[in-house]
């Protein structure tokens, strides 16, 4: 079935210039279809999950994604200008949605957000309330104080342990190399792989595995950018204002605070969030799904346990998994969209296992096959020097 891909005239609002937003919606025509907001700030939706949203019909899926205003096809206003860091509110993203909803003639959607998106998802509940049906938070991420989780489970693991990993970041770090880099590396090879990788990445001074890593996961002053595909130039404004990207280092060792730290006199300063959502939790009366992976450094577990405890209806899945299941494991994340969809989202718990053992489909899946053999190269390469 082809994709059908709107677009809505958004208003000028808040000094902001009207532009048009683009949508996208594929799968079986429903009521109640399912709303999915990818992470970020920073990702689009058009182009990179074409994929998914191929699965998802497959699966009997009625899709949107919004492509985020600020990021490809939504980057402009009407005179072609890129539009300015004003018009980069959640509130504004917020109302985007409805606003997708409203051209597509849906009342209520099952709203679907990873990391970034889920933040976006558990705001529509508390702005827009009355529009959801369901809603799947993966990777949840609610409030920037969770920022204390993060930095306690990153020391934990590869700072304050006695053991073969935690020894070996801490002599990279006396070695010279940049904290900062060293968090970013070690972080990015636990999510997606696995102690099996952070082990052997460790031992040694970094070789291809870690420049590859690097490649991946570390920030400097500059800011990438993939038309079309991630755009953070313009959309950092939220990550800095409303999120707080920019929070202040804490002083100790593996403070995740650092990553963004480059890039913070770029946007602005933190100004305040927009919502309480970890209080917001306790009137999302609708079902509600939690995915969180065991792996996750960045939006802990924990964070997931407390909107458990908090939502009256909330199912906590976890699974084996790093940051972000849209990203890293599509078929889990559509799975359990369907049994939200369904009603049945009860069992979801009983399935971890079932989900956990689900083909990994997209650049996800290449990653162990990439890394750990070049880890692999760099412990020989490592072993054939001559010691000084």
């Amino acid at each position: 079935m082809p994709e059908n891909v709107g677009t809505v005239r958004r208003p000028a609002v808040d000094g902001a210039p009207p532009f048009d937003l683009t949508y996208v919606r594929s799968g079986p025509r429903t009521a109640t279809p399912v709303l999915i907001i990818p992470g970020g700030p920073g990702l689009a939706s058009v182009l990179p999950y074409r994929g998914l949203r191929r699965r998802a019909t497959g699966g009997g899926l009625d899709v949107i994604m919004v492509e985020h205003r600020g990021i490809g096809r939504s980057r402009h206003d009407l005179a072609g200008r890129v539009l300015p860091s004003e018009a980069m509110r959640v509130t504004a993203v917020l109302d985007d949605l409805a606003a997708v909803l409203d051209a597509e003639g849906v009342e209520r959607a099952h709203v679907v957000g990873s990391s970034y998106g889920s933040y976006l998802a558990s705001g529509f509940g508390a702005r827009h309330p009355d529009r959801v049906a369901g809603m799947l938070l993966d990777s949840a991420l609610q409030s920037t104080g969770d920022l204390a989780w993060e930095r306690a489970r990153l020391r934990s693991l590869f700072w304050d342990a006695d053991d073969d990993i935690a020894g070996g970041v801490r002599r990279l770090v006396d070695d010279g190399i940049d904290e900062r880099v060293v968090l970013d590396v070690v972080r990015a090879a636990w999510e997606l792989v696995g102690p099996e990788l952070v082990r052997p990445l460790v031992r040694h001074r970094p070789g291809l595995a870690w420049r590859a890593l690097a490649a991946y996961a570390t920030r400097d002053a500059s800011i990438a950018r993939i038309p079309g595909i991630y755009e953070f130039d313009v959309v950092g404004s939220i990550a800095f204002r409303e999120l707080h990207y920019g929070a202040p280092p804490d002083g100790l060792p593996l403070d995740p605070a650092l990553t963004y730290a480059p890039l913070a006199p770029r946007f602005p300063a933190f100004a305040g969030e927009p919502y309480d959502l970890a209080a917001a939790a306790s009137g999302f009366t609708w079902p509600l799904v939690l995915l969180s992976g065991d792996r996750d450094l960045r939006t802990t577990p924990e964070i997931a346990e407390r909107v458990a405890r908090t939502a009256p209806d909330a199912t906590l899945v976890r699974l084996r998994n790093g940051h972000s299941a849209l990203d890293t494991h599509p078929m889990a994340l559509l799975n359990a969209a369907r049994r939200l969809v369904r009603g049945r989202q009860d069992l979801l718990p009983g399935e971890e296992a079932a989900l956990d053992r689900l083909p990994r489909p997209g650049l996800s899946a290449s990653f162990p096959r990439i890394l750990l053999p070049l880890a692999r190269v760099d412990a020989l390469v490592h072993a054939r020097r001559p010691r000084r």
